[in-house]
């Protein structure tokens, strides 16, 4: 008895350490995607429900118009970034999983703002990246915006056995986590 049971441990162990190693793997993988702007494989590590109502062409267009458009271009300015992991949890048979990182960014302004223009995208920005910490550069038009991210994780069926992320920084993603998971679930996970 003595002998199954440790081996019930060691293959629950060894299986957690492969699925957290996993983890770290597709975070990098996320975060590198987003830096390099490689808009398919972040829609590849986004969990499916997100994009599935609004179509996989039109999802890649609202991630390429976050991060370029006529108005501004928005840069990741770190490559490579800690990730701090919170304790991996399993609710209602769904694993879950929040990362949080230092996130800074540009936000470069292709029309040369005004006074009153740099006021109100400061204010802007303060709000979607949901900071106070953010620095007008006249030399470059643009701001520079430090805030703290956020992704969750989870492993589910509607993964196929990966991990896939909403990330909770985006307003529709959010939004979209909220409508699909129930409230004490992002309670537990401290969303």
């Amino acid at each position: 008895m003595k002998k199954y049971l440790s081996l019930l441990l060691l293959l629950s162990f060894a299986t957690f350490s492969q699925s957290k190693e996993a983890l770290q793997t597709a975070t990098k993988k996320l975060y590198d995607a987003n830096f390099l702007m490689d808009f398919e494989v972040i829609k590849q590590l986004t969990y499916p429900k997100v994009y599935e109502a609004m179509g996989e062409t039109a999802f890649l267009e609202q991630l390429e118009n976050d991060f370029q458009n006529s108005e501004y271009r928005m840069r990741y300015q770190v490559e490579n970034v800690p990730f701090i992991f919170s304790e991996i949890k399993i609710i209602d048979g769904k694993t879950f999983c929040v990362v949080r990182f230092r996130n800074p960014k540009r936000y470069l302004f292709e029309n040369k703002l005004n006074a009153a223009q740099i006021a109100t995208k400061k204010t802007w920005l303060q709000a979607k990246e949901n900071t106070q910490n953010v620095t007008f550069e006249a030399a470059r038009n643009s701001f520079t915006v430090r805030s703290a991210s956020r992704y969750v994780a989870i492993f589910d069926l509607e993964t196929v056995g990966e991990w896939k992320f909403f990330n909770i920084d985006d307003a529709f993603q959010l939004a979209t986590f909220r409508a699909l998971f129930d409230e004490s679930i992002g309670n537990k996970i401290g969303i």
